[in-house]
Formats: C-alpha cells, structure tokens, sequence
C-alpha cells in the first residue's frame, strides 16, 4: 500500500550514529495521558543501541495556540523549546502533528516575534524528526525486532502525511514486525476529524468524519487500529470504545517496541497499552 503525497527525503545525520546525542520531545499530549507511548519511543531506540535523554525543560510545542491563531502566544513556547533541544544531534517525537509545528511554523513564530536571536536559535536548533522517518532514514533500520501477533490496521494521521509526508515508512516498519497480520484500511488518507481544536468548534462535521473513519476500520477486522499520533488515536478510540467494537488502538511506538512471547496456544492478549480504548468505556 503506498500513501501519498510522496515522501519527503529526511536530511541524513553523520554516519557515527553510536556518538548521537538524542532527545525525546514527548509532547503534552503524551506525557499527560499515554506516557507509555514515551517510554516505548525509549525501549525501542535503547533496543537499538542508542541513549536517549529526555530534557525536563521541554514543555508545549505551541501547535494548538498557533492554530487557533495565537501566534504572539507561542513566541514564549518556541524560545524554550529551542532551549530545552539545544546541543542535541537528533529530537525525536512519537507525533507527527508536533514534529510539523516545530518544523514549519517555529520559524514564523520567530518572525513574529520580531527577535533576531529568537530567529537565530530556530534555526540552529537541531532537526525534529517524527519517529518512523528518524528509524528509516536517519538510522536506516527497517526491522526493529518486534513481536506482535495481532491483527493491525494503520491510520495515517494528516500532519505526517501531508506536511512531513513520511508516506509509508511506518507501513515498512509494521511488515518487519514479526507475528502480525498487517491489512489494508480503505480510504487511508481520509482525515479522522480530530483536527485539535476543530473538533470541538466543528464537532458535528467532526464526528461524521470519525463515523467515517470507524466504519473503515471495522471493514478490515483488525484487533488494533495503530497510528503514529496519540491525538487521532484517541478521536478514532473513544468511537469504537462507545459502539463496543472491541478494537484497541496502539500507537506505532508501543507495537514496534513490543517483544511479546509467542504463545503457546491461541493468539497472546494485546498488551495493556492496545487496551486503552476499552479502558475509557469502562471509566466514563
């Protein structure tokens, strides 16, 4: 299955990878309700024979401030963003709609802010990469020694397709994953109708287009909807959570990061994090 536009060459980084000073930007989302999803981001790269540091300075991207048409608001955000991440080679984030704020609007946020250094730290700021393209074409790994026995379909969320156009390299890393059964989604490229904030000012268009986005995901008969963004994932989640579908969604990190026993007889459980899902049924 091939998603377009076409991707987007990431800039490679020097070929000593083993020296690499990595950060994890985890975004707000993330750390304050699927901080799992940072920890795996971490098991997988360790795994892999990176260190990752994780630099406590970091908070909000300003990505929903500067859609919602606060740019002045962000200019705070972006000076201690470029501040948290300075001196790292590599900043590495489990969000595509994070990862395209920082890459296509901290610059203008700069220029907002009339600030010659603010601009000048931007730009000298190291490269944040969604994790997907960070493993392709920055450490040029395919196979990254997963184990998941499921049955998995995978959403591509609109910031990583249309802004980083990370295309299927999310999709090459799930067909090295060792025990899953990976299936098509029809309609792939429909946009779920999170949106952040739209799908609160628009939450009738926005649910239809989840309605959508539901019905695609139940014609595949996946066990786990993945994805490589949190937000879409609990948008499409809390649907099929509320129809009782008993699909679980799991974000892309937490499956490549996963080495699960194969078992002994039957399908193993998906891990505690694929359950989110039904968990929020059982709480609200």
């Amino acid at each position: 299955m091939s998603l377009k536009p076409a991707q987007k060459p990431s800039p490679a980084l020097p070929s000593t990878h083993g020296t690499m000073r990595i950060a994890l930007f985890i975004t707000c989302l993330n750390d304050t309700l699927f901080p799992a999803t940072g920890r795996a981001v971490v098991t997988l790269l360790e795994r892999l024979g990176h260190r990752v540091d994780f630099p406590p300075e970091q908070t909000c991207c300003g990505q929903m401030h500067f859609n919602t048409g606060y740019q002045r608001d962000c200019v705070p955000l972006v000076r201690r963003f470029a501040e948290a991440f300075a001196g790292y080679d590599a900043v590495v984030t489990p969000s595509g709609s994070c990862a395209a704020m920082v890459r296509e609007y901290h610059g203008r946020v700069a220029e907002v802010s009339g600030d010659d250094r603010l601009s000048a730290a931007v730009h000298d700021a190291p490269r944040v990469y969604e994790l997907s393209e960070f493993l392709v074409d920055v450490l040029g790994v395919t196979d990254v020694g997963a184990y998941f026995p499921h049955r998995v379909t995978y959403h591509p969320t609109c910031h990583s397709l249309r802004m980083l156009g990370v295309d299927d390299r999310p999709l090459t890393l799930l067909r090295a994953v060792r025990g899953i059964d990976l299936v098509e989604l029809g309609a792939a490229d429909q946009c779920c109708g999170f949106g952040g904030t739209f799908a609160l000012k628009n939450a009738d268009t926005s649910v239809a287009m989840c309605t959508d986005k539901v019905r695609h995901v139940l014609a595949t008969g996946a066990d786990v909807l993945c994805a490589g963004d949190n937000s879409c994932l609990m948008h499409i989640g809390g649907a099929l959570s509320r129809l009782r579908t008993g699909v679980n969604v799991m974000h892309l990190a937490e499956i490549l990061a996963s080495t699960e026993k194969a078992p002994v007889h039957g399908v193993a459980e998906p891990s505690p994090a694929s359950r989110r899902g039904t968990e929020r049924t059982k709480t609200s």
